[in-house]
């Protein structure tokens, strides 16, 4: 049996009609840029996640780039940010020439280990990037209250958990409901549209959310060669917009997310019930603060790299997510970090195992994949 990493192919199936009819309007009215479209998109993304505004960008490297910028961030400054992640998250705050600085993570959930922050924050410190990893959020009360204590921003890295919640544990925030989508706690939440994110279009795209009107409006301008109207230019923008016709495309299938998140966390809990029982897997935890969407169903392994070539050859695929965390890039070895100042990020990285997930993938799939990893485990050479 050939098991794809993903499929979207019956993604398709479920919106082409409407894709159909949506896309005919666009190309009858030529509004292939910044069509009506995408602020209908803006207006319902804004509503689905709880924020004021919303505003579509080219990817969700520039929704965080761009965002950083809005909260006046850049040279000299310092923003925090989780060690093991994609590398977009620090890229953008080294594009606005601020500082990343890594922090280590939890073993339990993969994020950024809240307990390690007020150890690394200094008077250059201006923000703080915790990152939803592989779609389980972040524990955002005690980061908000760091934040506050402080006086720093929260920018949200949510492409991999659109739909994820957080549920306040301990107080209520003013104005809070007690359950909070991501993206919407901080000063901003950015999304991703990658074809491959439980909300994807059919190619680059992302989004900023916010509930400040100010920094709304600087994003609209940033994103937009920083112009006020069409030949009148007030600060230095970028050529950032997210397409019409992938706005049809993220709008059609908005109205499915919630129940291809459902679908997803079925297909998690089948996962679990079937490698429970094998000692040799980490699985994957929801903890009781967070409704995981399992963007990505990540076991942890020994041997890891060997399992890799051997599920492969099964026709199973299967991606590491990350094998190598930031501080020990080579792009970013002129920030001083080295082996070993992030143990947890480092042991994770050499025993992380992203198995396939998708809102479609059957329950054969699944069996056949935990029945090839059991019997693999059980093979002497696998063992460490």
């Amino acid at each position: 049996m050939e098991v794809p990493f993903i499929d979207l192919e019956k993604q398709y199936q479920e919106i082409k009609e409407e894709l159909k009819e949506g896309w005919e309007k666009v190309f009858k009215k030529g509004n292939f840029i910044l069509g009506e479209e995408v602020k209908y998109f803006e207006e319902e993304f804004a509503k689905y996640i709880g924020t004021k505004y919303a505003v579509g960008v080219n990817s969700g490297t520039d929704a965080l780039f761009l965002g950083l910028l809005s909260l006046g961030i850049g040279k000299g400054d310092e923003v925090i940010v989780p060690a093991f992640t994609y590398i977009a998250t620090a890229l953008a705050v080294s594009f606005t020439q601020a500082r990343p600085v890594f922090v280590d993570i939890e073993e339990k959930t993969y994020n950024i280990d809240v307990s390690q922050i007020e150890k690394v924050v200094t008077k250059r410190t201006r923000a703080i990037i915790p990152v939803h990893l592989y779609g389980h959020p972040v524990n955002m009360e005690p980061l908000l209250k760091i934040a506050k204590k402080y006086n720093l921003k929260i920018v949200e890295d949510c492409a991999q958990a659109h739909g994820a919640e957080y549920k306040y544990q301990k107080t209520r925030i003013p104005g809070h409901q007690s359950t909070r989508k991501v993206g919407s706690m901080g000063d901003l939440g950015c999304f991703s549209f990658y074809p491959t994110k439980n909300l994807g279009a059919c190619g680059d795209g992302g989004m900023v959310l916010t509930n400040n009107k100010e920094v709304y409006k600087k994003l609209l301008r940033l994103r937009d060669y920083g112009r006020k109207s069409r030949y009148e230019h007030i600060i230095k923008g970028y050529n950032s917009r997210l397409d019409t016709l992938q706005a049809v495309i993220l709008s059609a299938k908005l109205e499915k997310l919630d129940k291809w998140n459902e679908m997803r966390r079925k297909n998690a809990q089948l996962y679990i019930k079937c490698l429970e029982e094998n000692k040799d897997v980490v699985l994957p935890r929801e903890e009781s603060y967070g409704k995981h969407v399992y963007h990505i169903f990540a076991i942890r392994i020994k041997n890891r790299d060997k399992l890799c070539e051997e599920l492969r050859k099964r026709g199973i695929s299967v991606l590491i997510h990350y094998p190598l965390p930031l501080h020990l890039q080579k792009v970013y070895r002129e920030l001083g970090y080295k082996k070993g100042d992030f143990p947890v990020a480092e042991k994770i990285a050499g025993e992380i195992l992203s198995l396939p997930m998708f809102p479609h993938l059957t329950e054969k799939q699944i069996k056949y994949i935990c029945e090839n990893l059991t019997n693999l485990t059980n093979k002497v050479q696998l063992k460490v």
